[in-house]
């Protein structure tokens, strides 16, 4: 008998070249090779897409939850010029505005009504109303991060920006944030007239760090900053009215590149995410039913001229996200893969908190914060915190071994891993979710 020769191809592998929360993570937006996608963060849904031709994006930054969106070009082939960013108007599928640079554009963030771009060595703001006008720029340091950081909540007023020094960070006061207008109208914000806040000091300096900036974080409030060095160490927290140091979290002792910074959105904890591919959540309040780990020496620090290693907070809960090569393999195959397309980098993510709604024991619905992940090859991960619903010791530590080259290693005893609630994907190419 003579069987005619098949032959077996994997299907192409997901590859998202950014993915971004909403300033509330209600939405979040997807570029992909095959242009963008808007989505619910929960439940996962796709709410439309876009595909383009032409060349790709770097990052699709959502305006809230309105039609508007700013585009950046990148990958191998931008589809726009890199020190251009456009206005897209997702009601019309087209391009509204757009502005140049006369180099690359870095980072943007935006709020109603307004929109910071981050060069190398400056930020500028724009008022974004039924015309886009400049409002103003700051110079800063070598930023080729494109860090800054937008206040979204109404009446908020914060933009941070990377300081002129190294490690230092600089608060800009800009006029107080609108409230929400009518869904889907990107245009609804009436423009205002440019101005400066009443007050004494607009702008302040915080020297957070020795080393370069990695990442700068605001909770919608502004009322908090959370800032991280090239070290990857520790994430300090600010009162951004004082200035003053509030909190000093130790994400470990090995460096790593922290990839972002959450505020959950009561400002009672955030989460930090990495390089390493792991999820660190540590909790902001003083006194409750969960606390961070602390070293078994820490309770001596005031007696004893102990390093402030040892009077480290760690975090209480962690998740890894799962390798994927398995999964990926044959699609990673140089015969396989795309020419165009760069390897996707599995340990990067985006982080985001939720509000997730579930029934009790007497069937009556209990609402609860939870984690959402966002993987680079499409991973969609719901996480729900330990301690939520389950009574933890308050006091956790951490105790101390020496390693074979005698320096001191935090083990990992008390420990807590988030729960893994729920996985999809999203982002592919024929189907998109």
């Amino acid at each position: 008998m003579n069987l005619a020769r098949h032959s077996l191809s994997s299907t192409s592998p997901i590859q998202i070249f950014g993915a971004t929360f909403d300033s509330d993570f209600t939405i979040f937006t997807a570029s992909t090779p095959a242009g963008f996608a808007v989505y619910q963060s929960c439940p996962l849904r796709l709410i439309r897409k876009r595909e383009l031709t032409g060349g790709t994006l770097a990052a699709v930054v959502p305006l809230h939850t309105t039609n508007l969106m700013f585009l950046l070009g990148g990958g191998r082939s931008p589809m726009y010029p890199q020190n251009k960013v456009v206005l897209w108007d997702d009601a019309l599928g087209t391009e509204v505005a757009e502005l140049e640079f006369r180099e690359r554009v870095r980072g943007l963030a935006c709020r109603r009504g307004w929109l910071a771009v981050a060069l190398r060595r400056r930020v500028v703001v724009f008022q974004v109303g039924e015309k886009v006008t400049r409002y103003e720029e700051w110079d800063t340091g070598d930023n080729p991060r494109g860090l800054l950081a937008l206040a979204t909540k109404p009446n908020s007023t914060l933009l941070a920006i990377a300081g002129r020094q190294i490690g230092h960070v600089q608060l800009i006061h800009l006029p107080p944030c609108p409230g929400p207008g009518p869904v889907g109208e990107p245009f609804s914000f009436p423009l205002q007239k440019s101005h400066k806040l009443p007050t004494t000091q607009s702008t302040s300096i915080i020297a957070a760090h020795t080393s370069a900036l990695n990442s700068i974080s605001l909770p919608p409030s502004g009322r908090l900053l959370a800032t991280t060095s090239s070290r990857g160490t520790l994430v300090r927290i600010w009162d951004s009215v004082t200035g003053k140091l509030i909190r000093e979290l130790r994400r470990g002792t090995d460096k790593a590149e922290i990839y972002g910074v959450a505020f959950r959105p009561d400002e009672r904890e955030l989460c930090v995410w990495s390089d390493k591919g792991t999820i660190h959540v540590f909790t902001l309040m003083v006194s409750g039913a969960t606390s961070n780990r602390q070293s078994t020496f820490s309770p001596l620090t005031p007696f004893l001229p102990l390093p402030r290693y040892f009077d480290s907070e760690w975090s209480y809960a962690q998740f890894r996200i799962p390798v994927q090569s398995s999964h990926i393999s044959l699609a990673t195959n140089p015969a396989v893969q795309s020419p165009m397309l760069d390897p996707p980098d599995e340990e990067k993510c985006v982080v985001g908190w939720i509000q997730f709604s579930k029934e009790r024991g007497d069937g009556e619905p209990a609402v609860e914060y939870q984690l959402i992940a966002l993987t680079y090859t499409g991973g969609w991960y719901r996480l729900s915190l330990p301690h939520q619903g389950v009574a933890l010791p308050r006091a956790r530590t951490l105790s101390v071994s020496r390693t074979s080259k005698g320096k001191a290693k935090e083990e990992t005893d008390g420990r807590t891993d988030c729960i893994l609630e729920e996985y999809r994907t999203y982002g592919r190419w024929d189907g998109w979710g």
